[in-house]
């Protein structure tokens, strides 16, 4: 655990000195070369970079599905594919990356998955944040990093769809698709954000917000056509304990928590801004979800694709606060919040379903047996 706060703590102190510089046509930027700030963010970025990709590409067995998907990757790699439930993107990727290394390298594909996730999502926050380092540290302390040990194929698509969101707001629906296609070939959960997310972008007014109600209350009566659905959708599932579903507390609250702040600044903040009012929708759209939709198995997964706007949303929000001591006060509060919700993280990361903790490393421990040794 230690470890993890060093990471973080070290990641974050570095994250606060980038500072966004949108290049303006015209600048001097072009004439006069690389900025003193402009070298500071590149160097601090390259920094977290390495320092996570580190971490997580040199991690052995750490992770609720470490074992599991080694185990997909050694099947893939004896052609039996009727045993494995992977996207045809991650089955091809594991087999160019086994050519290349000569063998079963699965090390060598947990660390090039690593790669692009973090890159993505460092890159969408450098991009659309008003504030790296607040987006940086709720990235980090709302546990979405080390979360990334766990499901690599689901975590890239997280990136990927946070990423899209540039295209959404800039209603380059072409290349959103493209994006959200590419990156359903590796965890096709991914789909589900073409209409989620474009029924974020709409102006919504009251009659169509009470018309959307009536339609979430059909989420009580009809369950076991909602089932139905996961089970197509996801036929692996079918008679496992990944059909049970369960209320996420953690994630309604802090969906809860989100959008009351963003109500006491609504006017302020969200009310004029097509991008904050996005931002807005996915929140409450992600907390209609965890309430009315709890006894579907993948809600987590679909309310992660919306309320992992809260990185780039809270900032957003912050930033539009006019009066000093509101922002002060507001800033320290969502600190501690968020710091707590990590400690909370952190004293759980070692549960079954999560297993981040202990973290071990191929230098110094060697993998667990997986099935296909034992048998």
């Amino acid at each position: 655990m230690l470890f993890y706060l060093m990471i973080a703590a070290g990641t974050v102190a570095l994250a606060l000195l980038v500072r966004t510089m949108p290049l303006q046509a015209g600048s001097e930027y072009g004439k006069a070369g690389i900025s003193r700030q402009q070298a500071c963010n590149g160097l601090c970025l390259l920094s977290i970079f390495v320092i996570l990709f580190a971490v997580s590409a040199c991690r052995l067995n750490v992770g609720n599905d470490y074992a599991k998907y080694v185990e997909f990757m050694h099947l893939i790699a004896c052609d039996a594919y009727d045993y494995v439930p992977t996207e045809v993107g991650f089955n091809v990727l594991v087999t160019v990356l086994y050519e290349l290394a000569g063998a079963e390298n699965f090390l060598l594909v947990f660390a090039v998955f690593a790669f692009f996730t973090l890159w993505l999502f460092l890159k969408a926050m450098y991009e659309q944040s008003d504030s790296f380092g607040w987006s940086f540290f709720l990235f980090m302390a709302f546990g979405f990093y080390f979360s990334t040990f766990n499901t690599v194929r689901y975590y890239l698509a997280l990136a990927m769809a946070l990423y899209s969101i540039k295209y959404v707001l800039k209603k380059e629906w072409g290349k959103f698709v493209l994006l959200v296609l590419l990156g359903s070939a590796f965890h096709k959960s991914m789909l589900v954000v073409i209409p989620l997310y474009f029924l974020a972008a709409l102006a919504w007014k009251k009659w169509q917000m009470a018309l959307m109600a009536l339609f979430c209350t059909t989420f009580f009566f009809l369950q076991d056509f909602y089932l139905k659905v996961v089970v197509f959708l996801y036929p692996s599932y079918e008679d496992t304990e990944y059909l049970e579903g369960g209320i996420s507390w953690f994630n309604i609250l802090r969906c809860l928590g989100v959008l009351v702040f963003a109500l006491l600044y609504y006017k302020q903040a969200v009310e004029g801004s097509r991008r904050n009012r996005f931002y807005f929708y996915c929140n409450l759209g992600a907390l209609v979800l965890y309430t009315c939709c709890s006894f579907l198995p993948i809600i987590t997964r679909i309310g992660y694709y919306l309320n992992v706007t809260q990185i780039l949303f809270i900032p957003a929000v912050l930033a539009k606060i006019e009066d000093k001591r509101q922002k002060r006060f507001w800033s320290i509060m969502i600190g501690l919040a968020a710091a707590g919700y990590f400690g909370l993280y952190l004293l759980r990361a070692g549960n079954d379903g999560i297993r981040v903790l202990p973290y071990q490393t191929f230098m110094f421990h060697d993998m667990v047996p997986i099935l296909s040794d034992v048998n």
